[in-house]
């Protein structure tokens, strides 16, 4: 896993404009990735399950999917019978209470894009594999939510990521064809679902291990 060197660009914006914009939440817009990180390991005690079964390496691996198909991931690959939804909703209820007691910052390379897109006129949208009610109080914790009219979650599509169709809703609801959209992510699965929605992609380098 590469991580920026210190004072080094998260991103790295592309030299020329796309027709339609989509950035993946958490760990791309709003550095919120080490609060999922403590709920996730908060929940998961909390469940009796040890946490050396997701440590950073293996929560930044699973970055972009929905909560109850990380549970089921976990489950799958360590012999585990954790209740999924259960885990899941456990997990959000602890984010949302971390939130709400801090202000969380925003990474400024992609949200100083956003900030220009509005201005042109070009279209964009947040494609997150967190639930719409997370989404909402990230984007409030961090003070942007007057920015994203269009968000689409897993509560939206059949399949969430690593799986197109998260990106291809937001496509669709821009009215911009998915070959001329970039996504903008931080995690593998968002990359693997931006690739097989045809689409380009950008990566943000991830904070250094918590």
């Amino acid at each position: 896993m590469l991580f920026p060197a210190p004072h080094t660009p998260r991103v790295i914006l592309p030299e020329h404009w796309f027709a339609g914009y989509i950035f993946d939440l958490d760990g791309t817009l709003v550095d919120s990735m080490p609060l999922h990180f403590r709920a996730w390991r908060q929940a998961l005690q909390d469940a009796g399950v040890d946490n050396s079964v997701f440590d950073w390496n293996d929560f930044l691996a699973h970055g972009g999917m929905a909560a109850v198909d990380i549970v089921k991931d976990l489950n799958r690959k360590h012999n585990l019978s954790m209740p999924p939804e259960k885990i899941a909703h456990a997990k959000r209820s602890l984010y949302a209470d971390f939130i709400n007691r801090e202000k969380l910052p925003v990474i400024s390379e992609t949200v100083g894009l956003v900030h220009e897109l509005r201005h042109r006129g070009i279209p964009y949208a947040i494609g997150t594999g967190s639930a719409i009610a997370g989404a909402r109080q990230t984007l409030q914790a961090a003070d942007l939510q007057h920015l994203f009219p269009i968000i689409v979650t897993p509560e939206d599509v059949e399949h969430g990521k690593p799986a197109p169709d998260i990106f291809l809703r937001a496509a669709e609801l821009m009215c911009v064809p998915a070959r001329d959209c970039v996504v903008f992510e931080d995690a593998d699965p968002g990359m693997q679902a931006a690739a097989a929605a045809g689409m380009h992609s950008v990566r943000v380098l991830p904070l250094p291990s918590c």
